[in-house]
């Protein structure tokens, strides 16, 4: 999976980098991410549109050589009329709702298939999608993949895909013949409520752009929501909500293993952190503390903000600078905060 920019990580990096370890098969959410991974990645590899392929971009996305995710008969008749039109037969992935009822093909709309409504396409893949996958215990995950099963067996005979991240750690039985996992490839843990069985992907870190020594009984950031207790060195931090920090996070920045709380109100592009636990001196403007390390994770983040890691990840903004680590040494993705 590598809509939503692969997450908010960089699409065509990560798409390259997954390549290199053997991935042939890729997920995006709207045409215009496929068209965008096609004109990066070259002919290879095979680009599923899991949203369709919306209605006037058919050409468009038949030029691109993508794969339409066929979520409707509506959906299925238009791509196979563009194949048509174009003289040849083009690719399709048939999603099956098999109980999320967000997208796929209902029960009654798969019973009902034509013979020849197929005709002129190129099933490549049945697939559906799990709802409770991240509650191992919830009956709605055998409940689906017993629909799946039977639905699939009213199509004709195609590669079948269902596990998402967490529907892999379900079993064998919910791997069928493709799994796709998402979130968890970069670092977001599938299994809730257990360790993290995936190594962290990201590194966040921002920049100082002051240090300051206030006296006691100061307050600080908007409302004075703070006032120092004590004689305080501070450290204000180029990161915001305008960045994607999420306001209702309070949390923590680290330094070589310190933890330096946040102190005031997360401001638009600034934050305020407490860093008297570090020896005077010890930061200067342009020095980098961590935002998401080994120390306080993306989903660490995401349980203080009252969310889950996706929407963390996604919601990083464009004015950080991304580096990408190759060496398969600690986190695979580096962000590093920019001040603009």
């Amino acid at each position: 999976m590598v809509k939503a920019d692969s997450y908010g990580l960089g699409a065509t990096v990560v798409a390259q980098a997954l390549g290199r370890e053997g991935c042939s098969t890729l997920f995006v959410a709207h045409p215009s991410e496929g068209i965008a991974l096609r004109e990066a990645l070259g002919e290879n590899p095979a680009i599923y549109v899991l949203n369709g392929i919306y209605p006037g971009a058919e050409q468009e996305c038949a030029n691109a050589r993508l794969v339409a995710v066929a979520n409707s008969m509506e959906q299925l008749t238009s791509w196979r009329a563009a194949g048509r039109r174009l003289g040849r037969q083009l690719p399709v992935a048939i999603q099956i709702d098999s109980g999320m009822s967000r997208l796929g093909m209902p029960p009654s709309e798969v019973g009902s298939l034509a013979p020849d409504a197929l005709e002129g396409l190129d099933l490549r893949l049945v697939m559906s999608h799990l709802a409770c996958a991240d509650e191992p215990e919830n009956p709605a995950n055998e409940a689906q993949r017993n629909a799946f099963e039977l639905l699939r067996r009213r199509l004709p005979d195609a590669p079948a895909s269902l596990a998402n991240s967490s529907g892999i750690f379900l079993g064998e039985r919910f791997h069928f013949d493709l799994a796709r996992p998402g979130a968890a490839l970069y670092g977001v843990n599938p299994t809730p409520g257990h360790d993290n069985p995936m190594q962290q992907a990201v590194r966040l870190s921002a920049k100082v752009i002051q240090t300051r020594e206030l006296p006691i009984d100061i307050g600080i950031g908007y409302g004075h929501a703070y006032r120092t207790t004590r004689p305080t060195r501070t450290a204000t931090i180029a990161l915001g909500y305008a960045d994607g920090w999420p306001r209702r996070a309070g949390m923590a920045a680290w330094y070589e293993s310190v933890r330096l709380p946040f102190v005031g109100r997360v401001s638009m592009d600034s934050i305020v952190l407490d860093i008297s636990e570090l020896p005077p001196g010890t930061l200067h403007a342009g020095d980098l503390v961590d935002l998401i390390c080994s120390e306080q994770t993306v989903d660490d983040v995401a349980e203080a903000a009252g969310t889950i890691g996706y929407e963390i990840l996604t919601g990083l903004g464009g004015r950080f600078h991304r580096i990408y680590d190759y060496n398969g040494q600690g986190a695979g993705t580096h962000r590093q905060g920019c001040s603009t």
